[in-house]
């Protein structure tokens, strides 16, 4: 099947993002073979899936995420503000997504961290996908190169990928530097010419995030073998049915 759909978030359209309800809802989806994810550490070093450095966009919680225990966080409502029907869905740690996905549905892990902020994230994910078996299922993405460069030392068989949201001159040169063979890009900063030339040099480039179909196709034309992030996998289906 071409242009790979990659559920954003989970099914994160419909259901409150970074849960176990978009997860299963996304999964439910034959067509769905991808899911990308956020992990943070708790203050007590477990990686969490979650997107914001703070809680207070999408839990009952405020504060920093890295100040709460894995513990706390448990008791944190993360669904409700997508609607009632999803009261009482928790910040999933990232063994139980692991969990869930092995073996059905291939994930990009995303390390959400800035410099130091972290520190032990890379190991501690590395850790869990290893304890799955899932090494080949998973590119470990960042927007941090620092991040990226500790995943190669700590185990160089890892996928990484860089995520941006623009457009360096010097591209595929930076990818190579960072041993980076995956690119996560804000899908308005790609076109035929720079996708053909990523693809060319081997790297797999995954276009962020689209949830239209005008946007779809856009892409689509450009080279088949795009990943498709979206936050709508049902408006990728009817995009590209069959």
């Amino acid at each position: 099947m071409n242009n790979l759909c990659v559920a954003h978030r989970g099914f994160s359209g419909k259901a409150p993002e970074n849960t176990m309800a978009a997860f299963r809802m996304a999964m439910a989806e034959p067509y769905v073979q991808w899911m990308e994810i956020d992990t943070q550490l708790t203050a007590d070093g477990i990686p969490v899936v979650i997107h914001d450095f703070s809680l207070d966009r999408t839990t009952s919680g405020s504060g920093k995420v890295k100040a709460h225990t894995w513990q706390q966080l448990q008791r944190l409502d993360a669904g409700s503000w997508k609607g009632r029907a999803f009261q009482g869905e928790r910040i999933p740690s990232l063994d139980e997504v692991l969990r869930l996905s092995c073996g059905r549905v291939r994930l990009n892990i995303e390390l959400k961290t800035s410099g130091n902020m972290y520190p032990g994230l890379e190991q501690a994910v590395l850790e869990r996908v290893s304890r799955y078996h899932m090494e080949q299922d998973v590119v470990i993405t960042s927007f941090d190169t620092g991040a990226l460069q500790r995943v190669k030392e700590i185990n160089p068989a890892f996928k990484t990928g860089l995520i941006l949201d623009g457009r360096p001159k010097d591209l595929p040169s930076r990818l190579k530097a960072l041993q980076c063979s995956f690119l996560s890009i804000g899908h308005p900063n790609l076109d035929s010419g720079l996708a053909s030339l990523l693809i060319s040099e081997g790297i797999k480039v995954m276009a962020w995030t689209i949830d239209d179909a005008r946007g779809m196709k856009r892409i689509a034309a450009m080279s088949p073998e795009i990943l498709i992030c979206t936050n709508r996998p049902d408006v990728w289906r009817k995009t590209f049915p069959g």
